[in-house]
C-alpha cells in the first residue's frame, strides 16, 4: 500500500562550464540545485489490485459507495461490486443518501457509515489532469481506485466478527 520511491534527476551541464573538469562542473550544478535545500524521503500511497484495505463510508447513492481512508476519498464501490443480492433503501436520517442491505438467505446486512469496511482493489486510474474544472466541481483527484465487497471477508467488519465461533 505504501512505497518508498526513489526519484531521478537529469541534471543538464551548460556549455560554458564544461571547461572545467566534469566532476567539478557537474559539482558546481549539484551545488545550485540542491545546496541548502531539504533533502526527503517520500512515501506514497499506491495501491495494488487485489490488495484488500480497510475504510469507512463517506457517502452512499443509488449508484454505490464512496469510501474514505480520511487522507484519501477517492474510493468508490460501484453497485454492481457491491454483495449480490444488495439493495438501496432511502436513508431515514439523510435525505440524498440510501442504506445499502445485503440479503443472505433469510438474513439481512446493513452497509452503513457506522462500521469499518473491507474492500479489495478492483483496479486503480490515473485520469489526466484537467485543463479548467466548473467552479461547482469537487477538487480533481489525480488517482481514482474502484473496490469490490463482492467476495468473503469483504463488507463491513462486523459481518464477519464471530464468524470463525459460530463454525466451531
Amino acid at each position: 500500500m505504501f512505497y518508498l520511491s526513489r526519484i531521478e534527476h537529469t541534471l543538464r551541464v551548460p556549455p560554458d562550464i564544461l571547461s572545467r573538469p566534469l566532476t567539478e562542473a557537474i559539482k558546481v550544478e549539484l551545488e545550485k540545485l540542491f545546496l541548502d535545500k531539504a533533502v526527503f524521503t517520500m512515501i506514497m500511497f499506491r495501491p495494488f489490485v487485489g490488495e484488500i484495505i480497510s475504510a469507512k463510508v463517506k457517502e452512499s447513492d443509488a449508484n454505490g459507495l464512496r469510501l474514505t481512508l480520511g487522507f484519501f476519498e477517492d474510493i468508490y464501490i460501484p453497485a454492481n461490486f457491491l454483495p449480490d443480492p444488495s439493495r438501496p433503501e432511502p436513508d431515514p436520517r439523510k435525505r440524498d443518501r440510501v442504506t445499502w442491505i445485503w440479503e443472505f438467505g433469510e438474513q439481512k446486512y446493513v452497509i452503513d457509515g457506522e462500521d469499518e469496511i473491507r474492500f479489495q482493489v478492483h483496479s486503480v486510474n490515473y485520469p489526466p489532469i484537467p485543463v479548467e474544472q466548473p467552479k461547482e466541481s469537487k477538487p480533481f483527484a489525480p488517482m481514482v481506485i474502484t473496490g469490490s465487497l463482492d467476495c468473503d471477508g469483504l463488507g463491513p467488519v462486523s459481518w464477519w466478527d464471530g464468524a470463525d465461533e459460530s463454525e466451531e
